[in-house]
């Protein structure tokens, strides 16, 4: 595999103690060697800091990081992506981790020329349980349609072109937990950027971010959800993205 393409990764942190050191260790170990790799801290007071401090030295260089007051994850992901030098970025939370050690050599391989954004699968494990999948979510399934019922490709497993990021924009900071959701619809719908899917688990996220805390959360995505579509000139309604929760059943398989 020609490694002359640098792939960035950024992880935005604030006290994220009790999980960062899974992520970090999952980017230590990929078998990808081109890899720079961002944590973006917003004043951590957790022993955070420590944490990323005792890597520095395995990373040889290509661990980066900041601390300073942010005004939300959104922003702290922005930041991340205007320092990353790299061809391709990736966004990996402080509490998710690669599945396996060549999910990045596998998502470089796929960007051929004409290929502007890789995307694959994700699982869900309980906090206590991250050997037992709850929820696989696929992103076969997918398709740029579907953003109309609030269906996008999992976004922790979206690796972009920097130059689309430069050409299209960033995360928009007004959202509180659905920029993420309309970052991906303005990519693959409003423009239509050239995705390839594969198939391949790529990151296995604990359960209980902030989108399914709860009931309120729940509504606040919904609302947000709408919001991003009329910005971005998508036909859609409460009931069309209230059906995500029915369409996401086909991308959802139980394990066992």
């Amino acid at each position: 595999l020609n490694e002359r393409m640098k792939v960035s990764i950024v992880t935005a942190t604030y006290n994220s103690a009790k999980t960062l050191n899974d992520a970090i260790v999952s980017v230590l170990n990929q078998s990808y060697s081109n890899i720079e790799y961002w944590i973006i801290d917003g004043c951590s007071t957790d022993g955070t800091l420590d944490i990323i401090q005792k890597y520095e030295k395995a990373f040889h260089g290509s661990l980066k990081w900041i601390s300073e007051k942010d005004k939300g994850i959104y922003d702290a992901m922005n930041k991340g992506i205007s320092h990353c030098s790299g061809d391709i970025i990736g966004i990996l939370n402080s509490d998710d981790f690669f599945t396996s050690n060549d999910v990045v050599e596998r998502v470089v391989s796929n960007f051929t020329d004409d290929i502007e954004a890789v995307y694959g699968d994700v699982h869900f494990v309980k906090a206590n349980r991250l050997d037992k999948c709850v929820r696989y979510y696929s992103g076969s399934i997918f398709r740029p349609w579907m953003v109309r019922f609030g269906f996008i490709a999992p976004h922790p497993s979206f690796y972009i072109r920097k130059n689309i990021y430069e050409k299209y924009g960033l995360y928009a900071t007004d959202y509180q937990i659905s920029a993420d959701f309309e970052l991906v619809a303005r990519m693959c719908y409003k423009y239509r950027i050239r995705t390839r899917y594969v198939h391949l688990d790529f990151v296995t996220m604990r359960l209980g971010g902030v989108s399914t805390r709860n009931c309120r959360y729940r509504l606040l995505g919904l609302k947000e959800t709408i919001r991003a579509c009329k910005r971005l000139g998508i036909r859609t309604n409460r009931f069309c993205v209230a059906l995500k929760y029915v369409i996401k059943i086909y991308g959802f398989v139980v394990c066992h």
